[in-house]
């Protein structure tokens, strides 16, 4: 078992390499900064952080105490399919229902409070699959993780199964021009999911599959224009930059520059990262780019669909700004 965690390790790292080298060389999106606004609240806080406390909270508390309770795994559902099979089934099963959870949450105004974060990214590389609201990995990852451990699945299953994951999501997420052909009618890629991160209208309710796009094909639900790239990116409204405000804000709206201006408490906790930062930075120049750059705002609305006999290849006017990056805290 562990020898699998070492190497599902080592795919992992090995990937990243590759695809952070593919992003320098043929980036779907030129100019993006590779310490970008977020990118250490993403790594070290929700890829790190959350995704260690999760899981002890997710196999601990709630799948190992329900297999002790009901005892399914004695029942060896699966244990004598081969472990390819195995994975295989559960890779499949779990993307189909991640495709229809993931098409609900875009529905449901109360969902779409878990999710939202996920999309408030201006910036998608290989590194923004990570940002997601903790209550949908509890969600997700549990739904993922249960049916393998109470259907007596081999425990090499779980490693591998997140090894996957992993790379997939990295994959789908990463700011690479890509053209599948074909191919991209079955195995998701980032040409269709980056669209999906887009705030264009006619992608609102698009692109949802992860692994297989066959799903979004089936479904009704692709969008894949030719030669066209998304234009404006993310959210239609502000969101937190701070981990911990983004999941305050899914249940309670603010701004936080408001509350910053009338809280001396929440000014002096949201301050308090980029004040470290610039002693750390005025003290070793070359460390500037911790900070991140501000993200370039070409255009300050939703891109609007596409219509019959409308606004065919209409684009709002960009707004007036520079884009020359500065360097700022990305709180």
């Amino acid at each position: 078992m562990h020898h699998v965690e070492l190497i599902t390790t080592a795919i992992l790292l090995i990937w990243v390499a590759i695809v952070i080298t593919l992003e320098r060389v043929i980036p779907y999106r030129k100019g993006l900064p590779f310490f970008r606004e977020g990118f250490w609240t993403d790594l070290v806080l929700y890829t790190f952080v959350q995704s260690y406390a999760l899981k002890i909270i997710i196999f601990d508390y709630i799948i190992q105490p329900l297999d002790q309770h009901f005892g399914f795994s004695k029942l060896h559902f699966v244990t004598g399919w081969p472990i390819w099979v195995q994975v295989l089934f559960f890779v499949i099963t779990h993307d189909f229902y991640i495709y229809w959870f993931h098409r609900f949450q875009h529905s449901s105004p109360f969902f779409w409070r878990t999710h939202e974060a996920h999309h408030s990214g201006k910036q998608v590389d290989w590194l923004a699959g990570s940002r997601s609201h903790a209550v949908e990995i509890l969600i997700n990852q549990t739904i993922e993780f249960a049916p393998i451990v109470l259907l007596g699945a081999d425990p090499m299953v779980v490693p591998i199964k997140a090894c996957i994951d992993a790379v997939w999501g990295i994959w789908i997420h990463c700011n690479v021009d890509v053209r599948s052909g074909r191919l991209q009618y079955f195995i998701n890629g980032p040409e269709m999911h980056l669209w999906h991160h887009a705030d264009h209208e006619e992608v609102f309710y698009a692109n949802f599959s992860t692994k297989f796009a066959f799903w979004d094909w089936i479904f009704g639900t692709a969008y894949l224009p030719d030669g066209r790239k998304p234009q404006k990116w993310g959210l239609p409204y502000v969101f937190p930059k701070d981990y911990f405000s983004q999941h305050v804000f899914s249940v309670a709206r603010f701004s936080e520059e408001e509350l910053a201006k009338r809280s001396r408490l929440f000014r002096a906790y949201h301050g308090i990262r980029g004040r470290l930062l610039t002693k750390l930075t005025d003290r070793v120049p070359a460390l500037k780019p911790l900070h991140g750059w501000p993200v370039p705002e070409p255009y300050s609305e939703t891109i609007p669909a596409q219509r019959p006999g409308g606004n065919f290849g209409q684009i709002p006017a960009p707004a007036a700004s520079s884009h020359t990056p500065t360097a700022v805290s990305s709180r």
